[in-house]
């Protein structure tokens, strides 16, 4: 099959579209054949020449897909079913999705929503499950009426949640350092749209102004220590990103006396019932969100290589779909 294999096992990385075997690690695998997957950050980072994350010296790239199963033992997914593939060590310690078909277990599939389809399910995609999750979890902490920042508004995740909070009746805030998107934000769903330098005031003090309900946080490092000191008392933000680095110096006066909450986000080993419950809400969503306003463009395999590039310098605006079967 045709596959963009990331092969590191020589003294330089090689990546590109090579034929490659397709084999089950396990007998218990389901195999699927995709219709689509999508470009993430963590692709980009897979795919560096001296990636951290990479955990095989030569794979498959792609994080996530989605597709028909063709071949499957397990009754929670016979033939036939529309799956999303997502999770564990996909296209990181082992073959992902950026393939004409992939062999994955049961554990990383879910079934998916008969409002999607499975160009939705990839538009949506890794990065629309953690804006799910994300506004979830701060729906469930208690999301207040009230302005609710998103960061890094114009990658992946930061645009489905700034379109996700929109469908849910809240009121985002995009912020990005890429001024330039502010009407595509706004069509979005945005209320407004700020810069990377406003998120918070009185930088000589240790607490900003009370401003944020809420916030959905996809960069991390020195972002997230201005939204935790300008969250409102009693609110929370989800964090999922790291694009602005690991590393969080901040103080502990926001949660001591504002009670404010940072709210972790994964969705690589996410349980089984927090992803139905997240394809449940996403395929509600459906009804009133246009998926397809959300994709940068469409890509056939052989694009994969400038696409990496592109969403790896974080000039992406919304989502790169691959459509394997295409030349």
């Amino acid at each position: 099959m045709r596959a963009f294999l990331i092969d590191g096992s020589g003294d330089t990385l090689e990546r590109g579209v090579r034929d490659v075997d397709l084999s089950a690690t396990s007998a218990d695998d389901v195999r699927v054949r995709i219709d689509y997957s999508g470009v993430n950050y963590k692709d980009a980072l897979v795919a560096a020449p001296l990636s951290r994350v990479r955990r095989a010296p030569r794979l498959v790239g792609g994080v996530d897909a989605a597709g028909v199963v063709t071949e499957s033992h397990d009754p929670g997914f016979p033939v036939g079913q529309r799956v999303a593939v997502h999770g564990g060590d996909l296209g990181v310690g082992r073959d992902g999705g950026f393939a004409e078909f992939i062999d994955a277990p049961a554990r990383w599939l879910s079934a998916l929503p008969d409002t999607l389809s499975t160009r939705d399910a990839m538009i949506i995609g890794t990065a629309g499950i953690a804006a799910m999750a994300s506004v979830l979890a701060l729906e469930h902490h208690g999301l207040d009426e009230g302005d609710v920042l998103v960061t890094g508004a114009t990658g992946g995740v930061g645009s489905l949640a700034v379109t996700l909070l929109a469908a849910r009746g809240h009121a985002p805030v995009a912020s990005t350092g890429s001024l330039d998107a502010r009407e595509w934000l706004l069509e979005r769903g945005a209320r407004s749209v700020i810069g990377r330098d406003e998120i918070a005031d009185r930088p000589d003090r240790v607490l900003a102004s009370e401003r944020w309900a809420g916030a959905v946080d996809c960069v991390g490092g020195a972002t997230l220590h201005q939204i935790l000191r300008s969250l409102r008392y009693g609110a929370a933000v989800a964090a999922s990103g790291l694009v602005a680095g690991t590393d969080l110096v901040t103080t502990v006066y926001p949660f001591i006396t504002r009670s404010v909450a940072l709210l972790g986000v994964d969705v690589v080993e996410a349980p089984a019932a927090t992803r139905d419950r997240v394809w449940a809400a996403l395929g509600e969503a459906a009804a009133t969100v246009d998926f397809n306003a959300l994709v940068d463009r469409e890509v056939p395999l052989e694009g994969l290589d400038d696409a990496l590039e592109v969403v790896a310098r974080g000039s992406s605006r919304g989502r790169i779909l691959v459509d394997p079967s295409a030349r």
